[in-house]
């Protein structure tokens, strides 16, 4: 009996994490409103990269579970932390859901961190994997930075390091994509 041949489940796993990450960069930037970057958010960056990382476990990568899994429920908690931290009825009943920028800088904090050992991982698989995490912990510090200092500049940085980092994510998903019809798009070797 033949095998049958499963679809990577990092195409979605990328594609929502790029996406989201690219809308929310032109919000940063000051192109486009909220709106886009929750529904993009919640949708694909959230709930369809969460499906990617429960059906990378699965296949056994624990790197693609793990990153994928857990940037997806970043995206969920974050708009969901926007959309009820900025509800003046919501907060009003629930001071404590506040929106402000100083808590959205902690919460930055401990994601920032988390990414850290992303990174690491990253530099042990390939070049462009530990660029898209390289970029991911730079723009992390550059937005905890801007949210707990006010240092708007540095915020301006992080966003266009985050485009990059969105690109890079693409990229990746191009290549799994392209390999499947013989294009092979070059990732670079591990960094250790």
């Amino acid at each position: 009996m033949a095998e049958v041949q499963l679809g990577n489940p990092a195409v979605v796993g990328l594609g929502g994490f790029g996406m989201t990450t690219l809308i929310l960069q032109f919000h940063n930037l000051g192109w486009v409103g909220l709106g886009p970057v929750l529904w993009i958010g919640l949708c694909f960056g959230g709930t369809a990269q969460l499906v990617a990382g429960l059906l990378e476990f699965k296949t056994g990568n624990n790197f693609g579970f793990g990153a994928f899994t857990a940037y997806g429920a970043f995206w969920i908690s974050l708009c969901l932390f926007v959309i009820f931290g900025t509800n003046p009825e919501i907060v009003k009943a629930y001071p404590v859901l506040k929106f402000n920028a100083h808590e959205l800088g902690m919460y930055l904090v401990v994601w920032t961190l988390f990414t850290i050992i992303f990174f690491i991982a990253a530099l042990k698989h390939n070049t462009a994997l530990a660029i898209l995490f390289g970029t991911l912990v730079i723009g992390f510090i550059g937005l905890d930075l801007k949210e707990l200092y006010g240092m708007e500049a540095v915020g301006t940085f992080a966003a266009w390091d985050l485009i990059v980092c969105a690109f890079t994510a693409w990229y990746l998903m191009a290549k799994i994509i392209l390999d499947e019809v013989g294009i092979n798009l070059p990732v670079g070797g591990p960094w250790l």
